[in-house]
């Protein structure tokens, strides 16, 4: 297990997803590039600037609901990685529970708790200081290929809720 550091959040105007970009703290000093969703990015974005007690934004309000809890927060960990997707988890009292690896970002930087990945991904998905690999336009390429695609085949009825639905 590596702690890492977010050093980058990158949003393109183009088609390219927004991409977030940890370090890893000694060892290999590896970074984790990790591509998400619009929202996700400025989620994590938006932890780092002061929060509007008056109107928190989900991640500021699961802060407050994380402090105020028995056993709060201790640190997040990015856990796996598996066909370009990352999963987390937010330990808490030595537990883990699930989380989306934006949404347990976002929260870490709330939080100012550390961030951890374990070796495993860091192995797979972890690239070195100027390694052409991250914000190659063929990845992004790729990522809104299958977008592209999701889109083609998608229709009203798949959002309906409905599993008996065709």
């Amino acid at each position: 297990m590596r702690e890492v550091r977010v050093i980058e959040i990158r949003v393109s105007t183009g088609d390219a997803p927004p991409l977030v970009v940890l370090a890893e703290n000694g060892g290999q000093e590896r970074l984790l590039p990790i591509w998400m969703s619009h929202g996700g990015a400025s989620a994590i974005f938006s932890a780092t600037e002061d929060p509007d007690p008056d109107r928190p934004n989900i991640h500021d309000l699961a802060w407050k609901l994380a402090e105020a809890a028995s056993e709060p927060v201790e640190s997040v960990r990015i856990t796996a990685y598996d066909d370009g997707q990352y999963f987390a988890e937010l330990v808490c009292g030595g537990h883990g529970i699930p989380a989306r690896a934006s949404d347990a970002i976002a929260l870490a930087l709330r939080l100012g708790c550390p961030i951890e990945c374990v070796d495993a991904v860091l192995d797979e998905a972890g690239v070195l200081p100027g390694d052409s690999e991250i914000g190659a336009p063929e990845q992004a390429e790729e990522e809104v290929e299958r977008f592209r695609e999701f889109l083609d085949s998608v229709t009203p009825e798949d959002f309906t809720g409905d599993e008996n639905q065709p």
